[in-house]
């Protein structure tokens, strides 16, 4: 869809947004209100990147986000290819929603609680707001699983970097630092072998009471110089440049910490539309991110695979450009 200049939306103070037309804006709800071609389930890296390849292939999307992409929780993110100087992640958001909603995407913020076929089309239901659509990805991301602390404590420490959930991400800012793992078993172990190769002072600390290790795990945790301590973590303090976490034989500080407790993907409508899942609840996707249900894709941390801003963009590529070849192939698209 063209854009027409015809007013504009401002996110921060230098990324300008125009409208794309009047018709854009034209109500959501109404059993008369045309469908979307597109209704994207999520505004994380994912979403937000489908939309952008869905608008530049003319057709029309609606991203509705419930504003809890993990993508928000990064303060700087410094293996994102394109910004030497590294990119926040709230920042990486607005400026992706901004190209989206620049080629004609529209946005909402509201939660789909709700979503059913009804004959060739979806329907959701997000808030008061009745919502249809051709076709729809769900880019739904997951949920990690925090440590017991509080909301401001733990904004505060992500925002400062002493409280980290990807080693993948942010390793190398650990480099040579005194780092806890807040896990056990084979998550845990797995997580702090990784982060083994950053640093050499690395400390496994069971989330309950003692490990939940065999002989081979406790055999890879002493070749590896990893220190092990039974928990539970009893209580976090912030300090000046460090993170205190008193358990109950020893208190103990940190110049980061992990936690390595797994997560919860939110596959709750996948699952009633009846599409596949893993054991683990992850969506099951073909090459081209399709789920065993007709119309219905998925993309990003709901999937199975690299939880990386990177692979998430990619992946909603691959499914942007198979939405826009399936609507073809139910009918041409032409201008």
């Amino acid at each position: 869809m063209a854009s027409t200049g015809s007013g504009q939306d401002r996110i921060g103070s230098q990324i300008a947004v125009p409208f794309a037309s009047e018709i854009d804006r034209e109500p959501l709800t109404g059993n008369g209100s045309r469908p979307f071609d597109c209704l994207v389930i999520g505004g994380g890296p994912a979403g937000l990147t489908a939309a952008i390849y869905l608008a530049r292939f003319h057709l029309s999307v609606l991203v509705v986000d419930g504003g809890e992409s993990r993508a928000g929780w990064i303060p700087v993110s410094h293996n994102h290819a394109g910004f030497p100087d590294g990119i926040g992640g709230l920042e990486l958001l607005a400026r992706t929603k901004a190209q989206a909603t620049r080629y004609g995407s529209r946005h909402i913020a509201a939660e789909v609680t709700s979503l059913v076929r009804d004959g060739d089309l979806f329907v959701a239901l997000a808030g008061d707001l009745i919502l249809r659509a051709r076709t729809v990805l769900l880019a739904t991301g997951v949920v990690n699983r925090r440590p017991a602390m509080p909301d401001d404590m733990h904004a505060q420490a992500l925002s400062r970097g002493l409280l980290r959930y990807c080693p993948i991400c942010d390793g190398f800012e650990v480099t040579d630092r005194r780092v806890g793992v807040i896990g056990t078993a084979a998550n845990g172990l797995n997580e702090a072998e990784f982060l083994r190769g950053f640093t050499a002072d690395v400390t496994l600390i069971s989330p309950y009471g003692l490990h939940d290790l065999d002989v081979s795990q406790r055999r890879r945790i002493h070749n590896a110089g990893i220190k092990l301590l039974a928990g539970p973590c009893l209580a976090f303090d912030l300090r000046e440049r460090t993170i205190a976490v008193a358990l109950p034989n020893r208190n103990m500080e940190f110049d980061a910490v992990y936690p390595a407790l797994g997560s919860e993907v939110r596959c709750n409508l996948a699952v009633g539309m009846g599409a596949i899942v893993s054991r683990g609840g992850c969506v099951i996707v073909d090459e081209k991110q399709r789920t065993n249900v007709p119309g219905l894709y998925a993309a990003g941390d709901v999937v199975e695979g690299l939880d990386q801003i990177s692979y998430a963009m990619g992946q909603a590529a691959v499914a942007a450009t198979a939405i826009r070849n399936d609507l073809s192939d139910r009918q041409p698209l032409h201008r």
